[in-house]
């Protein structure tokens, strides 16, 4: 592991050895109107997103549906260009690259060191390509293995992701939900990445399905020294894998702390709406809490409000919240916020047990 110097402004600290460190990214999608097609605003799908993630470590991108959570994870890949800020990668032997920059062939190093797990692992993987195809695609490309040498590859990928190495010469209809999604792990591994973005990977599997999803997750990530960004809207399965979280709201992070320190000491209000919201099977610790709801819709990314784009939404809102946008700071104990009242708010985190009588 290596402990660059990171740049100006970076959230973490010089003892953190951080693999990824995003600072102010954008991703600003052009509206285009009239029948001469002119600019007329932008969608802020990503409006300022900074974090940073450290070697080896899960880091959970949490978030409402269309908070720009997946734009994020496609910036880092690089499938969609940023249109502004940092994304810089440390990799092994050299100093940092903002690879929000890097264009052409240059990616194709990048690629193999950042790989992704998409959603559904149905319209993720070509019906009309075998395993064989599907996972030894990336060997060909990079021009890594071939022949038989290939498929040697490829059968140690299934059987690392619980497959069975004869598989290989069958197409994804013939496997269930869970196994497709088994294949795209392997797909996503077949060039000993570094870092693994998953994008809502357990979301579209059923539910008995999804434990043995996260489970391979954990091993795999022992095994191959990964490092995982994981994406998800479930709050459930977060706090059950990642080791730290980011919370977005309408294309910024709100707040990014330890998973069990957010969970139990949230810093922002939109952050302690996410936690009440979390399903609890114990009838007592139902009764317990109040779930609660958040007045208004969730703020336009095209024509967002002015200061803190939670205000309209906020109970606790000041005038000054309308006025200035507050930026993402250490608020104490690894906790980092994007509310001017931070460490005056006392909020509710999940509730936890009552202890045995």
């Amino acid at each position: 592991m290596s402990t660059e110097t990171l740049p100006t402004g970076s959230l973490a600290g010089p003892q953190d050895r951080v693999l990824l460190n995003v600072e102010e990214l954008q991703l600003h999608f052009p509206i285009k109107e009239g029948f001469l097609r002119r600019t007329t605003g932008h969608v802020r799908a990503v409006d300022g997103v900074s974090f940073f993630i450290r070697e080896g470590e899960t880091l959970g991108l949490v978030g409402e549906s269309g908070c720009g959570k997946t734009s994020t994870g496609r910036c880092i890949v690089r499938s969609h260009q940023p249109t502004g800020g940092r994304i810089a990668y440390h990799a092994k032997g050299s100093d940092p690259v903002d690879i929000a920059t890097v264009e052409g062939s240059d990616l194709k190093r990048y690629r193999r060191d950042i790989r992704m797990i998409f959603q559904d692992p149905q319209s993720s993987l070509n019906p009309r390509m075998t395993l064989r195809d599907i996972i030894g695609e990336p060997l060909k490309i990079h021009g890594i293995a071939s022949g038989s040498e290939l498929e040697d590859r490829v059968g140690a990928l299934l059987r690392d992701v619980g497959l069975r190495p004869e598989y290989m010469s069958r197409y994804p209809h013939a496997f269930s939900g869970g196994e497709r999604q088994r294949v795209g792990i392997a797909r996503a591994l077949s060039l000993n990445p570094r870092l693994v973005v998953a994008d809502e990977a357990v979301s579209a599997l059923d539910v008995s399905v999804r434990a043995q999803i996260l489970n391979l997750l954990q091993d795999l990530q022992v095994e191959h020294q990964l490092t995982y960004l994981f994406i998800s809207h479930d709050l459930s399965v977060v706090e059950y894998l990642c080791d730290r979280v980011a919370v977005m709201y309408v294309g910024k992070v709100v707040e990014m702390a330890d998973t069990a320190t957010l969970f139990a000491n949230p810093k922002h209000p939109y952050t302690e709406a996410l936690l009440s919201a979390v399903p609890k099977p114990d009838p007592l610790l139902r009764d317990r809490r109040d779930r609660i709801v958040l007045s208004g819709d969730v703020a336009d990314p095209s024509d967002p409000p002015s200061g803190c784009y939670f205000h309209p939404r906020c109970r606790y809102a000041k005038p000054i919240c309308a006025e200035e946008q507050p930026p993402l700071r250490d608020v104490g104990d690894g906790t980092f916020a994007a509310c001017h009242f931070s460490e005056e708010l006392n909020l509710r985190g999940v509730a936890t047990p009552p202890p045995p009588k």
